[in-house]
Order: C-alpha cells, then structure tokens, then sequence
C-alpha cells in the first residue's frame, strides 16, 4: 500500500502551504540539511586562483580540511559572485586526483616519475644557469653594451594575478631575459 499523505501534493492541498513553496515541498531529507558553512571551524578570505581579476573568496575550514568556497560579499572586485570555474574552485584542494608531488619525464622517456621538491628545483636552477650561460651577450654587433640572453623566455597566463606576474617580471628581468609576456597583456 502506498502512503499517499506523504505525496507533496497531498501536504500542499491539506496543509497550510497551498502554493507547495515551503514545508509541503520539502521531503524529510531536504528538511535536515544543514549548510556546509555551518559546520566550519573557521573562515579564511581567499582569492579566487583561476584568472588575474581577483575575486574574493571565503574559504570554509573545518578541522583543517576545505568544506566549501563561496564569494566573499564584501570583495569590491565581485561583490560575492563567482564565475562557474571560481565555484568550483573547492576541487582544486579536495579532488582526489589532485597531483601533490612533482612529476618528470626524463627525455625521450615513456612515463613519469615522482621527484623529491629538493631534487627538481636543483634540476631547474642548474639548467637555467646553464642555459643562461650559453645563450648570454654581453654586447651586441656594434659593441653596445647588452647584458641579456635569449636563451629562455616567460609567458605568464590567465591564472596568475598581478603579484605574481610582477614577481616573474622581476625574476626573469634579474635573469637577463628579454621576451617577458602575460596574457593580459598580449
């Protein structure tokens, strides 16, 4: 036998909520929901990591671990909104096939391995040095002084904000580089 007084239209026709917006609507389940926000320890201001505008972010932490990300309302950037990649931002932390360590593919190789952090900064400063090295001019054809190389370049993307690309302006201009980009700019 079915019980038809727990159908919402039965509750929406007996009870008091005849336009099925409130209680009649809701199931016992949807009832006991509780905001994950109301669980959280703490709340961390954040900003949003995917694109260079900067919106503001509330990060929800409960015993250590994200619970949820959301707009902070009181950002002037976004006044508390998010574009579709900003909301699912929680994933970047919690997913669980999130890369936590460094992968490398030795040349010519066919799979990848995991390095220690210590072992792959060593391997990156020691071919910048090495590059730099190689490629540096102290002066160009008609004896002007230069001081640069040619030997790598940076192309900043869409996920860095404005810190970051002046930290890598700075870094790859102390370097010597010369071609130094972001995509805002481009």
């Amino acid at each position: 036998m079915v019980d038809f007084l727990g159908w919402p239209l039965v509750r929406q026709l007996t009870g008091a909520d005849r336009l099925g917006r409130g209680a009649a609507a809701q199931s016992p389940r949807s009832r006991d929901l509780e905001p994950r926000t109301r669980s959280a320890d703490r709340v961390v201001d954040s900003v949003c990591p995917f694109c260079a505008v900067g919106c503001g972010q509330k990060v929800f932490v409960k015993d250590g671990r994200v619970v949820q990300i959301e707009g902070n309302p009181a950002s002037p950037i976004s006044r508390g909104r998010l574009c579709p990649k900003g909301s699912a931002s929680k994933q970047l932390v919690t997913s669980p096939t999130r890369v936590t360590t460094v992968r490398y593919r030795r040349p010519h190789g066919t799979e990848w391995e995991d390095l220690d952090l210590d072992t792959a900064v060593d391997m990156i400063a020691d071919r910048v040095i090495a590059t730099r090295r190689q490629f540096w001019r102290w002066e160009d054809e008609q004896g002007r002084r230069t001081r640069h190389t040619t030997g790598f370049a940076s192309l900043g993307g869409a996920t860095l904000d404005n810190e970051e690309n002046y930290l890598m302006k700075k870094l790859y201009t102390a370097l010597g580089a010369i071609q130094i980009e972001n995509q805002a700019r481009i």
